[in-house]
């Protein structure tokens, strides 16, 4: 079956994942990915196998962000500093779709690989730049990664209750959802291209990202003038709300449309009397009363295991599921079902499983088609079946260290 991007050619000049793990989940599309790469040194991401203390390598060497940053792609190593390095990189940008780079401002204008340049030599090519902060202000030419999305947006003052000082996620959420838009504005950049003919610099950042992520919040805070409060569970609207079961799992429920959710969440926990309960029985006392019911539930949910819980909740068809660790989603089965992890043949760990491409398509396929590669792996065939060097030629880029 067809994958939507095949035929797509993508050049990376990239570090970390914010930007390249956007050009990954265009290679899970079917887009061939190229990724340049300093002659034995390589994207950072290679080597990063601890990070604060806990260890990301692989059995055998490797490192888990790598092949997450990196899957579906091509590596070639070029020396940009060389100048043969930049013409051997410029030839290739000449015949591909897309160029990406996560690399500042100044790094990539003194690399001679800036849109200005690029654009020249390819009028129709889709520059794609993605920054800490953004293209203008005074923090353009600033570095950042996912910690300071977090921080800036506001995003750490959205999780934990209301005693909590600052909670940060692990890991690196604003780092794939900056990859996800990245391929967002490439693959709308392409669609404009195809209509209109025109090539053009497109640019996210890991700020914007995390504050369009908050969307609700930050609309809310504009418009209201308020912080949005953080969920003090013991006191919060008890049908939007989490809960413990007798097996110590939780399990997370949304039923906010009263008259709807109220009756039946009665029958469903054998308690129909709460309904008529003057404390409860309407939307506005059970807000005032929340703490009261809060504290009833939590006793009534740990009489019985979690599953059992949410049988019974499935039943009465109120809106309620499991609050997972990551290790339990191998076994949640509508995950499983719908390839949300699948099965993937890794060349060095054999059979692992890996989250699967989350859109299906009726006509089409996506998903990893292969594993982070070997530095410079594929930088003679590239060179020779692109950029129509020959043997002598890549020879001769290799003898001089351009390559």
């Amino acid at each position: 079956m067809r994958q939507p991007l095949e035929g797509i050619r993508i050049m990376e000049l990239g570090m970390f994942h914010a930007g390249p793990g956007g050009s990954a989940i265009l290679g899970d599309l079917g887009a061939e990915v190229i990724k340049i790469e300093q002659p034995g040194v390589g994207d950072p991401m290679r080597h990063m196998k601890v990070v604060g203390d806990v260890r990301l390598e692989l059995q055998g060497g490797g490192s888990i962000w790598h092949e997450a940053a990196n899957r579906n792609k091509k590596s070639i190593t070029i020396d940009l500093n060389r100048q043969k390095g930049k013409e051997v990189a410029h030839r290739l940008v000449s015949k591909s779709d897309v160029f990406v780079t996560s690399l500042r401002r100044p790094a990539v204008e003194e690399l001679n690989m800036d849109y200005a340049t690029l654009s020249k030599i390819n009028p129709k090519l889709i520059y794609a730049w993605v920054s800490g902060y953004g293209p203008g202000g005074p923090d353009r030419d600033i570095g950042a990664f996912d910690y300071q999305g977090q921080g800036r947006s506001g995003m750490m003052f959205c999780v934990g209750e209301p005693d909590m000082p600052p909670l940060l996620s692990q890991f690196g959420i604003v780092d794939q959802a900056t990859s996800i838009m990245a391929s967002h504005e490439i693959i709308t950049a392409l669609l404009m291209r195809e209509r209109f003919g025109i090539g053009q610099e497109v640019h996210v950042s890991i700020l914007s990202t995390a504050l369009y992520m908050l969307y609700c919040n930050v609309l809310i805070a504009l418009v209201s003038g308020f912080e949005v409060p953080r969920h003090k569970r013991s006191k919060a609207y008890p049908l939007r709300n989490y809960y413990k079961c007798a097996d110590s799992r939780w399990f997370i429920l949304t039923a906010t449309l009263f008259e709807r959710y109220w009756p039946e969440f009665c029958r469903a926990i054998g308690h129909p009397e709460l309904e008529k309960d003057e404390r409860f029985n309407t939307d506005e006392k059970l807000r005032i009363n929340s703490e009261q019911l809060v504290a009833f539930l939590d006793q009534l949910f740990a009489t019985k295991p979690r599953d059992e819980w949410l049988d019974i909740l499935a039943k009465h068809d109120l809106p309620a599921a499991p609050v997972n660790r990551l290790i339990e989603l191998v076994n949640d089965v509508q995950i499983t079902e719908n390839g949300y992890i699948v099965d993937f043949e890794h060349p060095k760990l054999g059979k692992i499983k890996i989250p699967g491409y989350p859109v299906h398509f009726s006509q089409a396929q996506a998903g990893t088609r292969s594993a982070a590669p070997e530095l410079g792996a594929h930088t003679e065939s590239v060179l020779r079946d692109i950029g129509g060097y020959s043997e002598q030629e890549i020879s001769q880029l290799r003898a001089e260290g351009v390559i």
